[in-house]
């Protein structure tokens, strides 16, 4: 069945009452109609770190969540997308486990990346190393394997310990392949309409490159998982963070692609008053992505933005988002920062408080990314107008935390009364309904200070109109009948 053109939901299982439960429930009761396109749920699996990214399995739903009964009740009224790291396991999964028990006799061995596979004797080089686009400040990390306790060195991209949770898979192993099967089959049983291929950009491990989205290696690979998932009836969307460039080269082989440059462009636009880069972007971007502002790690400045932004203009922006009170995640590797040392790879921080918590400016955001056509998602923290949670930072010692507040059913039924809420999911019902958006979208010419789109679509039209001097926006739009409606946001 094919992706809606409607908008979803992105949450953590836990993050909107608790639990898989109390999710439905609210879903039910109050978003019946606002998430017409859908919920995707954030890693509901077994998890050892990473608030979820580092999964045990995906046969299982961690028990503190549910199960996987409560997964295909909500698919029953809304399609579910979840995640696979395609790219690593936990060390806890059974499968590393069984590895570190029984060393290279266990039957899992071949699963992951002992460094043997990739540099003779097993011996890293530097000169390697030093063109790869870390992650962390080496790419492998050590554990004793076997009754003898033999060293084994083997590659983790990712992971904040040493040595790191989250353990490479070996994508080229007939092992590796199975399990992803395995994975694969289970989630058509369990009712799952789309998964999100994370991580998928570090799957090729090839020296002499930067071991990101290695071409044309990658798209081997995701041949092989697109043509898996179209024998199960399954949507994929990869997620990659990388140059525009690499997205826009999966769009054309027919891929879901997330547009990860406009929250910085809307950013830019709402924060400058200026809609240059914005319209500049819009006319000349594909339609076939999935459109977000916020998400569970931040907005994306490098590599997404490389070679579309100035540097000192972005240090600018970067900049109001630290006073409104975000923090930063920087790039590790010197190869990969900018020439003048710019080194931020994600803005941390909620959307509505890098918009200043001003609610005309948050509801222009808003308006702008349902008018660009894709796919819109709305995380759960900005459909409640969240603000920068220093409370959780400051317990976990993890920026992302700022932009990860778990809300009670209490604290969603009042944040449903703000005005600020309730106009937002006023403006997501029309974007649900309304039937231009299945026609054609154009940037209509307009001043600077403006932002002007519209979509058409036989005898209905809608247009957007965004004063970008006081964020107020108006939607113009014809009924059948022909009469022309003017619906201020």
């Amino acid at each position: 069945m094919p992706i809606k053109n409607k908008v979803q939901l992105i949450t953590y299982p836990d993050s909107l009452g608790g639990d898989l439960r109390t999710l439905n429930e609210l879903l039910n009761k109050h978003f019946a109609d606002i998430f017409a396109g859908g919920v995707h749920i954030l890693p509901p699996f077994p998890s050892s770190g990473d608030r979820g990214f580092a999964p045990l399995t995906y046969l299982e739903i961690e028990p503190s969540f549910g199960t996987w009964d409560d997964i295909r009740e909500i698919g029953e009224k809304f399609d579910v997308l979840v995640d696979l790291m395609v790219n690593h396991l936990s060390r806890q999964s059974p499968y590393f486990q069984d590895f570190l028990a029984k060393g290279r006799d266990s039957e899992y061995a071949d699963l992951f990346i002992p460094l043997e596979k990739i540099w003779e004797n097993g011996i890293p080089v530097q000169e390697d190393i030093d063109k790869m686009f870390l992650r962390r400040p080496l790419p492998y990390s050590t554990y004793r394997i076997g009754e003898n306790g033999e060293e084994a060195q083997v590659w983790t991209t990712f992971g904040k310990t040493d040595p790191s949770e989250q353990i490479d898979l070996d994508i080229r192993s007939e092992l590796t392949k199975r399990l992803l099967r395995a994975f694969f089959e289970n989630f058509k049983r369990q009712n799952v309409k789309t998964v999100r291929l994370d991580a998928v950009g570090y799957v090729i491990k090839k020296l002499g490159t930067s071991c990101f989205f290695v071409e044309p290696d990658i798209y081997d690979f995701l041949d092989e998982i697109k043509e898996l998932a179209d024998s199960l009836g399954i949507e994929l969307l990869p997620e990659v963070h990388a140059h525009y460039g690499t997205q826009y080269k999966l769009a054309e082989r027919g891929f879901w692609i997330y547009d990860f440059i406009l929250p910085y462009r809307v950013l830019e636009a709402i924060a400058w008053k200026s809609n240059k880069e914005l319209n500049s972007y819009l006319k000349t971007r594909p339609h076939k992505q999935f459109t977000m502002l916020d998400c569970h790690d931040g907005i994306p400045v490098k590599p997404d933005m490389d070679e579309l932004i100035d540097t000192s203009e972005a240090r600018k922006l970067v900049d109001l988002c630290l006073n409104r009170g975000a923090n930063l995640s920087l790039i590790l590797s010197d190869e990969h920062k900018g020439e003048d040392g710019f080194d931020v790879h994600q803005i941390r921080c909620t959307y509505y408080s890098a918009l200043n918590e001003d609610d005309d400016a948050y509801l222009a955001a808003r308006a702008i990314q349902l008018f660009v056509p894709g796919i819109p998602q709305v995380y759960y923290v900005g459909l409640l107008a969240g603000e920068n949670d220093f409370d959780g930072v400051e317990r976990t010692g993890e920026g992302r935390e700022i932009n990860r507040h778990n809300y009670s059913v209490e604290e969603v039924e009042l944040a449903l009364e703000k005005p600020v809420v309730r106009r937002l999911m006023q403006l997501i019902r029309f974007r649900n309904e309304y039937e231009a958006f299945d026609g054609e979208f154009s940037v209509l010419n307009s001043a600077e200070d403006e932002v002007r789109l519209r979509w058409s679509n036989g005898e209905l039209a809608c247009e957007l109109h965004i004063d970008l001097n006081n964020y107020r926006s108006i939607i113009r739009y014809a009924e059948m009948k022909g009469q022309m409606i003017t619906y201020e946001i």
